[in-house]
């Protein structure tokens, strides 16, 4: 039996998260350089997008490129960025054939020009497209992220448009460069490393963690797949206890 028709297409998580991880490792496997594994991994992100897509998964999260990856090498970074643009520009017309909207997360402002004006030309394109959304993190960071969510709480507490005193977890949530994205219940992180590297560190409280050897230029349908059943095989509690959950 091959492992898509083992998904129960009625218990998908609504998101996936992943971290994308190994290009470099991988490319010194085949005797190139780094930049080698990038372009190796732009296939494994088309063919989990498109596994993602096919399932019917909501949203699919992407990290690209973190904020710690400035202090990489400056070619490689220089390589990264121009990729990028180049990546972007050739796969708008394939998500919008499959009927994908590009969103990003992420300090996008200081992404080099190029860079940037390709990620909103990418969004703007395909902005009515709503089959699934694939998020791309960006110069992204948690920490990051909660240091400007944590900002705008206290200018509106300033402003006297928040109440301090009446500050919930809805209010962090929304202040989020995640805003109106539901929190993944499935992050994948490939390569063996078993960390989550400042990635949505609020969003992935209950999320399911899965953890591969597989390096990301590897990653492709079938290992997908793979996290997807693993996911489905685990009981999810969110604090009960399994006879709580029995219908």
């Amino acid at each position: 039996m091959d492992l898509k028709s083992q998904i129960n297409l009625e218990k998908l998580p609504k998101h996936v998260a992943v971290i994308m991880d190994g290009n470099g490792r991988w490319a010194k496997q085949h005797g190139k350089p780094r930049v080698f594994g990038h372009r190796n991994g732009v296939t494994a992100v088309r063919d989990t997008t498109e596994a993602a897509a096919e399932l019917g998964i909501e949203y699919l999260t992407l990290y690209a490129f973190s904020t710690e990856n400035w202090n990489r090498p400056k070619l490689e970074v220089s390589a990264l960025m121009r990729l990028l643009v180049e990546t972007l520009n050739k796969e708008i017309q394939t998500l919008n054939k499959n009927n994908i909207r590009l969103k990003a997360i992420g300090d996008i402002n200081k992404l080099p020009g190029r860079t940037h004006d390709a990620l909103l030309q990418g969004i703007e394109n395909t902005a009515k497209n709503d089959r699934m959304t694939l998020v791309l993190a960006l110069n992204y960071s948690a920490k990051w992220e909660l240091t400007e969510a944590a900002r705008k709480l206290a200018k509106a507490a300033k402003e006297g448009t928040l109440d301090p005193d009446q500050l919930n977890e809805q209010h962090i949530s929304n202040a989020l460069a995640t805003q109106g994205i539901p929190d993944p219940e499935l992050l994948i992180r490939t390569s063996g490393e078993s960390r989550i590297s400042n990635f949505l560190l609020w969003q992935i409280a209950y999320a399911e963690l899965y953890f591969t050897d597989i390096f990301w230029p590897d990653f492709g349908k079938e290992n997908f797949y793979q996290a997807i059943i693993d996911f489905q095989r685990r009981e999810r509690r969110f604090g009960k206890i399994s006879e709580q959950l029995i219908p």
